[in-house]
């Protein structure tokens, strides 16, 4: 009945610090996957993220499809120049990749593989992304709630107000229900 609760960060969109509350309030850990931009201009939330607790894992320098980066040394690039600027802002390194837009080659899972990082994809989504697109909170709960699972890894998009308005719920029912979240750092191995 094991939980865990993830969220990608390519830009600010004035939701994250309510998420950031939220999981506060209900003492929920989450992993932010950010990307390059992200850590240079919200230096404030990523502190706050590790402040609170939370994991700030990698989603790469410039957000590239990863089966298109031609060479290792690209790829290690992506992530590594990212975890070097997390360190120089918060003494913290990254632990956690996710692949942007779950692309992956075998490649790109070796190299993450080599670097140390452990690759994580999701296992529970929905089409979040496109803040010209949303679909209200009670489609974000009926989502979640619909097709939550022991062991789900659940992505959200903090660029959602929906998903900022709903977070709370979410979390109160997905705990009535008898689940737990957990850290990625509790993630069993295999998963």
């Amino acid at each position: 009945k094991d939980i865990f609760l993830t969220f990608d960060e390519g830009y600010e969109n004035g939701y994250t610090s309510e998420i950031l509350d939220v999981l506060k309030a209900h003492q929920v850990p989450a992993c932010f996957f950010v990307t390059g931009p992200y850590l240079e201009n919200e230096p404030e939330l990523i502190k706050r993220m590790i402040d609170e607790g939370h994991e700030v894992g990698n989603h790469t320098v410039n957000h590239p499809s990863m089966p298109s980066v031609k060479t290792i040394t690209e790829l290690e690039n992506e992530m590594l120049d990212l975890d070097r600027d997390l360190f120089s802002l918060t003494g913290k390194t990254m632990k956690f990749m996710r692949p942007p837009k779950g692309e992956y080659s075998e490649k790109s899972l070796a190299t993450t593989k080599s670097l140390g990082y452990k690759t994580v994809l999701w296992s529970l989504a929905y089409e979040d992304w496109d803040v010209n697109k949303q679909k209200g909170s009670q489609y974000v709960y009926n989502s979640v709630m619909d097709n939550i699972h022991g062991g789900a890894i659940i992505l959200m998009h903090a660029v959602s107000k929906d998903n900022a308005e709903t977070l709370d719920r979410i979390i109160t029912d997905i705990k009535s229900a008898g689940y737990v979240f957990k850290s990625l750092n509790e993630l069993p191995e295999g998963q």
